[in-house]
C-alpha cells in the first residue's frame, strides 16, 4: 500500500509542474493564464505567438507524464496505473496554482505511451486528423479522448482499460466550455501555419 500511496504522491507532484506558465514567464511573455483560456497547456501557450515555446511545453508536458508512469512501474504494475492517473489530476488541479491547471491532454498521451503505446499512436493520430480537418484542438481532444477509452478495452487488461476511460473522462469533463463554445460556434480555431 505505501508502494501505491507513493506512486500517487509522485505522480501528482510531478504532473503538477506547469511547464506552460514556467516556459512563458522565463520566454518574457507573463502569466499565460491572462491569455486566450487561461489555460497552462501548450494550445494557450501557442497564443504567445511562440511556436517553439509551444512545442517544448508539448513535450514537456506529454515527458512529466510518461516519466510519471514508467518510474512508478519500477516500483509496480499497478503503481503505474496510480501514478498515470494522479499525473493527470497533478496537471489539471496543480497544488501551486490554487488547483486551476490545464486539461491534460498532452500528459494524458506521456502516460499512455508506457501504459498502452497502441492506444496511444490511435489517438495521436485522431487527434491530428481531427485538428487537420476542422482546426479546433478541443474538438481533436475529445474525439482522440473518446477514441482512446473504446479501443482500450479491445488492447490492455481491465484495469489498465480502466484507468484509461478514467482519463478519457476526465479530459471530456474539462473541455465543458470547450463543448458549449463548439456548439456556439464561438470556439477559437488553431492553425498549423
Amino acid at each position: 500500500m505505501s508502494a501505491l500511496f507513493a506512486a500517487a504522491l509522485f505522480g501528482y507532484l510531478l504532473g503538477s509542474i506547469p511547464f506552460g506558465l514556467l516556459l512563458t514567464r522565463l520566454g518574457g511573455y507573463g502569466d499565460v493564464r491572462r491569455l486566450g483560456s487561461g489555460n497552462i497547456g501548450a494550445t494557450n501557450v501557442l497564443r504567445t505567438g511562440s511556436k517553439a515555446l509551444a512545442a517544448l511545453t508539448l513535450l514537456l508536458d506529454l515527458a512529466k507524464g510518461a516519466a510519471a508512469v514508467m518510474i512508478a512501474q519500477g516500483l509496480d504494475v499497478r503503481a503505474g496505473l496510480v501514478a498515470a492517473g494522479c499525473a493527470i489530476l497533478g496537471h489539471m488541479f496543480p497544488v501551486w496554482l490554487g488547483f486551476r491547471g490545464g486539461k491534460g491532454v498532452a500528459t494524458a498521451l506521456g502516460v499512455l505511451i508506457p501504459l498502452a503505446w497502441p492506444v496511444a499512436a490511435v489517438a495521436l493520430l485522431l487527434w491530428l486528423a481531427t485538428a487537420t480537418a476542422f482546426q479546433y484542438s478541443s474538438l481533436a481532444a475529445l474525439v482522440a479522448a473518446v477514441a482512446g477509452a473504446g479501443i482500450a478495452p479491445l488492447i490492455v487488461d481491465r484495469p489498465t482499460a480502466f484507468v484509461i476511460a478514467g482519463i478519457a473522462l476526465l479530459i471530456i469533463v474539462r473541455h465543458y466550455p470547450n463543448v458549449r463554445r463548439l456548439i456556439a460556434g464561438t470556439e477559437s480555431r488553431i492553425s498549423f501555419k
